[in-house]
């Protein structure tokens, strides 16, 4: 008998600290990798908080010499990562530091990536492009949501083509990944909620994707228990550390599932949205998730229905349509709890954008060769994608 062959990977940091006060370790794990001058990719928000200066702080304490670039935007640019390149190379650094969310993470990625091997960040658009490793890199988290400071996953935007180029390569999972809750609690509500939803839409399409294995299913049932579990005391008080540090590890192992089982039309959608609009990603991966999942519901009915009973619906004695659709509800009523917009025009005019149905056309053909829908459990035509962009609005 003639059987396919099929390997699956998995891809992780070498090391990986989470709890309360691991960031103390910093200083020890950048000199384990070799590192003496790092470059710390940073965002001004970040800096603002006081978290860059306590960073360069413990740095500078243990006889290095820290840079800091903190011009990361909000879906970090092409050109962002240029300016970042510059600045490692005129201060002679020799290792990396990434200081925030998923900007910071994959602004650093993009700095290493060119450092390393050359040319320009969009030569590395697509699927393991590169051909050197990375310098010596540590990621440290402040947000519980996007997981990069463990993935293979770098989202640079191409600002001349407004598309966000993904870029998946195992040679940007960061050597060392810190998660510590202590840089987590001054995070305002709204960015606690969108971060957390994040994670939340990570898991969920890690758990539905074509290439799903034990080993990602296992880590993304236990990230949707526990964001069910802790998402909302976040964000009602951002100082509740048992919820941070739940979050933390919701996340992660909401990362752990993604990274190795990748995503799906979610996020080749809310990546147009966010090319297009510059519009946060998290919110745009909270209002597309349960359009996109009754989408895909009827290619995976029994996981979804297992989806209710993990964010802690009562399921008994349901048929496994019912309880799929409970679990879309459970959905909308969790982003409802925390303040999720309800719709993308909605979200538009939280943040000065003008989201218009005319631009959908153009977003759903990018949408559609986007790398993340490619393990989509049911493959969309460009109508169907139309239809939901049409119904998030």
């Amino acid at each position: 008998m003639a059987v396919k062959e099929q390997v699956y990977g998995y891809f992780i940091p070498s090391v990986t600290l989470i709890g309360i006060g691991a960031s103390k370790e910093i200083p020890s794990k950048i000199k384990s990798l070799g590192g003496s001058k790092p470059l710390i990719v940073a965002d001004k928000g970040i800096t603002a908080a006081g978290i860059t200066q306590q960073i360069t702080d413990l740095l500078e304490g243990a006889g290095m010499q820290p840079m800091v670039f903190d011009e990361t935007v909000p879906n970090p640019t092409d050109v962002n990562v240029h300016d970042g390149v510059e600045v490692y190379k005129e201060n002679g650094c020799d290792s990396l530091i990434t200081l925030g969310g998923g900007s910071a993470h994959d602004c650093g990625k993009g700095v290493g990536l060119v450092v390393a091997n050359g040319g320009k960040i969009h030569d590395y658009e697509g699927v393991d492009k590169s051909s050197s490793p990375m310098p010596p890199y540590v990621a440290v988290n402040t947000t519980a949501g996007t997981a990069s400071e463990m993935t293979r996953f770098c989202i640079i935007t191409d600002t001349s083509r407004k598309v966000k180029m993904a870029i998946v390569d195992w040679r940007v999972t960061p050597g060392i990944a810190i998660d510590d809750p202590l840089l987590m609690v001054g995070m305002p509500p709204a960015l606690t909620a969108a971060t957390g939803m994040d994670a939340l839409t990570h898991a969920v399409e890690a758990y539905v994707s074509t290439i799903a294995t034990p080993m990602t299913d296992s880590a993304a049932e236990k990230a949707i228990e526990l964001i069910a579990t802790h998402l909302r005391p976040a964000v009602a008080n951002g100082q509740d550390i048992s919820a941070r540090e739940g979050m933390c590890f919701a996340q992660y192992l909401a990362g752990m599932a993604f990274n190795n089982a990748s995503l799906g039309h979610v996020h080749a959608m809310a990546h147009q949205l966010g090319g297009f609009y510059d519009l946060p990603h998290g919110e745009c991966n909270a209002i597309l998730l349960p359009h996109v999942s009754r989408f895909n519901l009827i290619a995976k009915m029994e996981r979804f229905a297992k989806i209710a009973e993990l964010m802690g619906e009562n399921v008994t004695g349901m048929s496994t349509r019912d309880a799929a659709e409970v679990a879309l509800d459970a959905i909308k009523k969790l982003s409802t709890d925390i303040g999720i917009p309800a719709g993308l025009v909605e979200l538009g005019k939280r943040y000065g954008k003008d989201v218009k149905a005319e631009d959908i056309d153009t977003m759903t053909v990018n949408a559609q060769r986007d790398a993340c829908g490619l393990t989509n459990p049911r493959c969309p035509n460009d109508d169907d994608v139309k239809a939901i962009y049409k119904a998030a609005l």
